[in-house]
């Protein structure tokens, strides 16, 4: 069950400046950076509501996921491209990243730390949804959803990457409920 009071007190907590930004799954891993020129708040806000998100309506990240929101609020809107695309690079050989659209990389070094984190999902919540029995049948459903929408609506490489992405967490997921059933009793006693 999603806290939807904490999740809205938690995005107030955001600067409304504007810059780039991280979503961060429940194990606080970037999945997706964006930008905003009209307020960090505001265009988060969008995103965990669903309302007027491309993210969201291709099927790119699954909000049930979003745990953190890094923010990077910037002087200038003259700075927000190449900071997205520095993120972008910082993150995206760590775990692949959700975006559609992949900037340039002009041999960016290590990311910036963030100007602000904000949990935007209570302990509970996170801890709950971290079970691999919740999880992976989570990510597999929504891994059919993207190659739906894949098949159906938007045949494009901007999804197609997106789906590569969802397909490795699928397998990190899949692997760490494996190793649970691993850890149990075969039927006759014996360890498997």
């Amino acid at each position: 069950m999603t806290d939807f009071e904490f999740r809205r007190r938690a995005v107030k907590e955001l600067t409304a400046r504007i810059g780039v930004y991280a979503l961060c799954d429940l194990d606080g891993v970037p999945i997706y950076v964006g930008q905003s020129k009209d307020g960090i708040r505001k265009r988060v806000a969008r995103h965990l509501t669903s309302a007027r998100s491309d993210i969201i309506a291709n099927r790119q990240i699954d909000v049930w996921e979003i745990a953190y929101v890094w923010a990077y609020p910037v002087e200038s809107a003259d700075a927000i491209n190449e900071l997205e695309a520095r993120l972008f690079h910082a993150f995206h050989p760590q775990s692949k990243l959700m975006n559609g659209t992949v900037p340039p990389n002009l041999g960016y070094g290590v990311a910036p730390q963030p100007g602000q984190i904000v949990q935007v999902m209570p302990n509970e919540e996170i801890l709950d949804r971290k079970d691999a029995n919740q999880r992976l049948p989570r990510q597999a459903n929504h891994y059919a959803q993207i190659v739906g929408h894949f098949l159906a609506v938007k045949n494009s490489p901007q999804i197609a990457r997106a789906m590569d992405a969802h397909f490795e967490r699928l397998q990190k997921y899949h692997r760490t409920l494996l190793g649970f059933a691993g850890d149990q009793q075969d039927e006759d006693g014996s360890s498997s």
